[in-house]
Parts: C-alpha cells; structure tokens; sequence
C-alpha cells in the first residue's frame, strides 16, 4: 500500500459514506513515535486540511480513501430505501450474457448479474453484486440444481477489479487472472451445476475484512433463492475459496449461524484453502518482505470498514490511500513489496502491529468462538511461508473442538503450488456435497 513518493489526491467516491464516529487517537508525549515517524509528518503536510475536530477530520479521510466511481450506476449507485430491503433482497438485474458467454468458455444458458442488499462490518445496510451462471444443459439429478458458490480471490482496491465487472463490461486491464485459472466455474458448470461468483468486498472494496465478504456471500444465496425459487429453492449450495477468496469461504461459514441461520441445511460444504485465517500471524510472515505491498493493502482496505485503522495512518500513508493507489488491484499494489517497506512507515503509533489497536483487529478478524454451521475442508501448503499453515491447522482445530463437521489436508508446496497439489482433492470433496453425499467429519 505505501510507497516512498506522494500522488495527487484521487476523486472521492461516488457517492461519499456515512460519516464516521471512530476518534484519532492522539501519540501523547514527544517521545512516543520513533524518529522516522514523527520526521515523516513534519517535512510531509497531509493531504486531509487539519482541523481542530479529530473526528471531523477522520470523517473527511475517510471519504477520501472510498473506491472512485467506475461509471456503472450497478456498482457505483447507493440505492435510496436500503434500510427497507431485508438482506438478500433483490435491487436490481442485468442480463450480461454477451459478455459473459464468451469469457466462461463453456456453454450457458444464462448469465445474470445481481444486485442486493446487504449489511456491512457493523451491520449497517449496503449492497453487494454477484454474477449468477446458468449451464445449458438441464439438470437430471436429484431435486433442484445445485449451485457452487465460487469465491474468487478478488485481492482488490478498485471496484473495476472485481469478477462481476469483467463479466459485465468484457475483459480489461484490471481482470484477473484468478478469474479464470483454476477453471473451477467451467468444471462445475460441465457437471451441471450453476456457479454464483459473489463480488465479496462489498461496494467500499473492504478487502480481507471477513464480516463484509461473509454477509456479501450469505446474501448472495439468499438473492439466488429468492429471484428463481423455481429453479433454486431447494438447491443445494456449496462454497470454495482459495487465499482471499478462503477469507470470504471463512466469514460466510461462521456467519451462517448468526446472521443466515435458515441457510444451515442449504449450505452442504465450505472448501477453503491456503487460509489467512489468522492476520496476528500474518504481521509476521507478510510485513516487511515481498509480501508487505499486499499486507499493507489489505490493512488500509479493512481501515474502509473500520476507521481507526486510518486514524492511526500518518501522513505518507494518507497521501498513498488518497491516491490513484485507492483503485489498484494486486498487480499493482503488490509492486512496492520489492522495497520490503515495513509497515511502520506508514503507522503514526509506535509498534503498529503489536498495538492494542492491532490486538483488538485480530481479534475481530479471526472471528473465535464461531462453529461453522457447514462441513469445512481445509487445506494449505505445508512450505507455506506467507500464508503458513499454522492458521488453517489452528482454524480446524479449533472448529473440531467447537463440535463443527470438519477436514484438514496438509498438502505440497507454498502458495502457488499449494493451490495446485491441494485442488483435485478440494473440488471431489465439493462434488460429493453437492451430489448429496454426507461429509464425514475426521475431528
């Protein structure tokens, strides 16, 4: 997220957020920031005009580091009346068969983009999109045909990186290729199954924060059952994510009991593999390496739903989030890893990762105590080093001891190859749950 130079502040969202309540924490004595901090806010004016109202000022930054419009009113536009839809329901639809056709490379029937409500980290009303595709060939199985909830590793600043985008608007310079590589829609749509790509991050691109991708997700189900009740009001669903998108795999399965407890006997089976379960151990193994640009990245967008986050950015770090950086995707803001910048740089408190700020984050983030109401299949590298697999070993443990039906596969490999060596065995284990196979618990 940071690099050691100043851009010119981007436009502000589209549409600006509510104002915020979060005040700027204030470091106190003289001595209370290393030199490089305090050195850095001195020599470099911030790009928000201060003002003698701490939270009148976190409010204007806050403002200013939302996603910039991208020119489609289906992601950019807050709808009036959110307040009055219930999660799930429907906003609007679009057909965007002739764009999606071609990119999904197998044949379908239809491809619908959705729009729906939602709630976001703190359970305020939002809305989120997801792409629903249909095969052309009818299903001949059992009951109504099942659907795959494909959670793509979006890893993403910009609302114009998104699946759900490069589905509506055709490729661009800002698809991923995670999109298409594993083909893990094309293989479940050959089977016969419907595939629901969920546009997780929510319209504020809330990158890695869990509560907003597992609403974004849980919703998503609940708009598929409720536009075609027909078709899918009595599917089975089954959830798989690797990486960012095993964040969203993660927020949804613990989420379902609290937040969409009717989806209990309608959600089969959640894979999830190479699993950032755990951002404490994360700080240690992304920060200042090649993988800082990311970690810093995804701290900045979890500071767009919690914004004493940004309260405790200085004032390189507001010029960077204000900046044309704000809509970036991976290929991008992953660059100034090379500098192996530690994230401090950007911190205007001491000790930023082992802060009370950072304990409370992890905390929230790790989502402890919550069964999955959904078998799991977990599995990660075992040469992981940036995502290690001490946190997916952790998150199974801890959900066999919370009585959840649940998997672990420790497979070959760091992260690449881990999604390699790990997926054959992870798309059987979800053919059997949507086929109707009971998952067998090996707690």
């Amino acid at each position: 997220m940071l690099l050691l130079c100043s851009f010119a502040v981007g436009a502000a969202a589209a549409e600006p957020p509510p104002t915020t309540e979060f005040p700027v924490p204030h470091p106190g004595t003289p001595g209370f920031l290393p030199d490089l901090q305090r050195w850095i806010d001195q020599v470099l004016p911030s790009p928000i005009q201060p003002t003698d109202d701490p939270d009148a000022e976190l409010a204007a930054l806050h403002a200013a580091v939302m996603p910039s419009a991208v020119g489609d009113p289906m992601f950019d536009h807050w709808p009036d009346g959110l307040a009055e839809l219930a999660p799930g329901d429907i906003i609007e639809t679009r057909d965007v068969m002739a764009t999606a056709a071609p990119l999904t490379l197998v044949s379908i029937r239809s491809a619908t983009l959705l729009k729906y409500r939602t709630d976001d980290s703190h359970g305020r009303p939002s809305f989120a999109t997801a792409t629903l595709l249909v095969p052309a060939t009818d299903w001949t199985g059992p009951g109504d045909r099942p659907v795959l909830v494909n959670n793509l590793p979006i890893d993403a600043l910009g609302r114009d990186c998104t699946p759900g985008y490069t589905l509506a608007h055709g490729l661009n310079l800002h698809s991923s290729t995670t999109e298409f590589v594993p083909p893990t829609t094309q293989l479940a749509a050959l089977r016969g199954y419907a595939v629901l790509v969920p546009d997780h991050e929510g319209p504020w691109m809330a990158y890695a924060e869990p509560y907003v991708a597992g609403h974004a997700v849980l919703d998503a189900i609940r708009a598929v059952r409720r536009i075609d009740p027909v078709s899918f009001g009595d599917s089975r669903f089954a959830m798989t994510g690797y990486s960012g998108g095993a964040i969203a795999t993660h927020g949804a399965a613990k989420l379902i009991d609290s937040y969409a407890p009717e989806l209990a006997d309608v959600i089969v089976g959640a894979a999830l593999g190479g699993v950032p379960a755990d951002f404490e151990i994360l700080s240690r193994s992304m920060n200042a390496n090649l993988a800082s640009g990311i970690f810093m990245a995804a701290t900045f967008a979890i500071g767009r739903e919690r914004p004493e986050i940004l309260a405790a950015m200085n004032n390189l770090a507001r010029w960077v989030a204000t900046s044309v950086m704000k809509d970036q995707c991976v290929s991008v803001f992953a660059i100034p890893g090379v500098l192996h910048l530690p994230i401090d740089v950007g911190a205007n408190i001491a000790d930023p990762l082992r802060s009370e700020l950072a304990t409370t984050i992890y905390e929230i983030t790790r989502m402890s105590g919550m069964p999955s109401a959904a078998p799991l299949y977990i599995y990660n590298g075992e040469q992981e080093f940036w995502i290690p697999a001490a946190g997916a070993r952790n998150l199974y443990n801890e959900q066999c001891a919370l009585g959840a039906n649940a998997v672990y596969r420790s497979v070959f490999g760091e992260h690449v190859i881990g999604a390699v060596t790990g997926y054959p065995e992870a798309m059987l284990w979800l053919d059997e749950r949507l086929q109707g196979v009971a998952a067998r618990s090996e707690c």
